[in-house]
């Protein structure tokens, strides 16, 4: 591939990245239906992937496949007869005059958000529509977040368009009255576009995606200014911008592998960023939300930034995370919150305590390769190094993030290899695969 096809094909991904969801979004509004959306942006998106490399790319890329999705749209109105009514409603594309207010906030993207994150929906359906078409993740992207094969993801999805569209929901914000009922689906959805970012899967994909992370914050910021008084949207920002004030430490300087939380260069942290999340948590965390009981997202910003605030990792205050940990336990008690109040434990106490309650979590977390990660680590803690090399090898054939599984391998390739074993990760020359 020639120079300028290169450049061409990084212009259409990059507009892609950047104007998926506002595209969709706003041709939703004009025409109520999200199926005919998505398909016409994405017919808009095939032919800039064919008239570009011939006219070159347009000075407003966005702005070129706005104009010609919305075209594509009312061509396809036009030529369905049976759907007059959509066709006159679409002519509004030309007209210049305003369009009429339409909800609180006037923001395309987290309009979309609200509507599909439509209680009429199951959460799955809400959190799995809401990347597809807020977040723009390919739908095997959303079917290895979900654990689900492709096409069953893919029949979840299209089954979510067709119950919005067959229930006649107003492409409008919901009123203020029904705006709580519908803000734990967001701020889960906001959750999983964030962590699919921070922790980006697949062979081919870049190990952290900041437009995925930057997008969750943003939406995230427009959320809590619709619900101020909202404390779990406050929280979930506060926990987002602690975890994004640390992504230029998680990665190597090429780029290729993980860095562990205690090997982080903390002076190269975000400070805006950790000085933004703590104002939000207050000076004395939460001090205009004494009464209010603690939530998950708002544990959570706690537990980290005790972590932000440690100036280094032996001064991290161990016995408060894992008070919090207990906190979570009790108001959203799961495997994976134990896994992590075992790993504050073995801080805090003994690797082989730590050890024991890991172990007891087997059954509910073996397909989870972080579970196999924290056992690995702690069995290297406790001097079983075998045992660990084993674990580790669990870990690395679950994980998919590849900056990890590079990280994985080198952490096990530091452990002494037993008498005629073979590394099957490490090349004839020492190269790791």
């Amino acid at each position: 591939m020639g120079d300028g096809l290169v450049f061409i094909h990084e212009v259409v991904a990059r507009t892609h990245r950047e104007e998926w969801a506002r595209i969709v979004a706003g041709l939703a509004r004009r025409c109520g239906d999200l199926d005919l959306a998505e398909e016409m942006t994405a017919e808009a998106f095939a032919s800039a992937v064919e008239h570009w490399p011939v006219d070159g790319p347009p000075p407003n890329p966005g702005g070129w496949i706005t104009t010609t999705a919305y075209r594509k749209m009312i061509d396809r109105l036009r030529r369905e007869a049976h759907r007059e009514s959509k066709y006159l409603e679409a002519l509004i594309l030309c007209d210049p005059t305003p369009s009429e207010p339409v909800g609180a906030v006037e923001d395309d993207r987290l309009r979309l958000l609200f509507i599909c994150c439509h209680p009429a929906l199951t959460m799955k359906a809400r959190v799995a529509l809401t990347l597809r078409m807020v977040g723009g993740l390919k739908v095997s992207e959303i079917a290895h977040a979900f654990l689900v094969q492709e096409s069953t993801m893919g029949q979840r999805i299209t089954r979510a368009k067709a119950k919005l569209k067959a229930s006649k929901i107003p492409y409008r914000m919901p009123a203020a009255g029904d705006l709580l009922e519908r803000i734990d689906g967001v701020l889960a959805v906001l959750y999983l576009v964030f962590n699919e970012g921070y922790f980006a899967s697949g062979p081919n994909v870049a190990p952290l995606r900041r437009d995925l992370t930057g997008e969750a914050i943003r939406l995230a910021r427009l959320v809590r200014e619709l619900l101020p008084k909202e404390h779990e949207a406050t929280g979930l920002l506060a926990l987002m911008l602690f975890s994004e004030a640390r992504a230029d430490a998680r990665l190597s300087a090429d780029g290729r592998e993980l860095i562990r939380l205690d090997e982080q260069d903390r002076g190269s942290w975000d400070r805006a960023l950790i000085s933004e999340g703590l104002s939000l948590l207050g000076g004395d965390r939460w001090p205009t939300v004494r009464s209010t009981p603690r939530r998950r997202f708002m544990l959570l910003a706690e537990i980290n930034a005790v972590h932000v605030e440690a100036p280094q990792p032996r001064d991290t205050n161990w016995e408060r995370i894992v008070s919090l940990y207990e906190q979570l336990e009790l108001i959203d008690p799961s495997p994976l919150v134990t896994l992590n109040k075992a790993i504050a434990i073995g801080e805090l106490d003994s690797p082989l305590v730590a050890l024991s309650m890991v172990e007891r979590l087997r059954g509910a977390l073996d397909g989870f390769h972080g579970f196999h990660v924290t056992r690995a680590e702690l069995l290297r803690a406790s001097g079983q190094s075998e045992r660990a090399r084993a674990a580790y090898g669990v870990a690395i054939d679950l994980a998919h993030n590849i900056a990890e599984r590079t990280h994985l391998i080198r952490r096990r390739n530091q452990l002494a290899v037993p008498a005629g074993y073979e590394n099957p990760d490490i090349t004839t020359n020492g190269d790791i695969k």
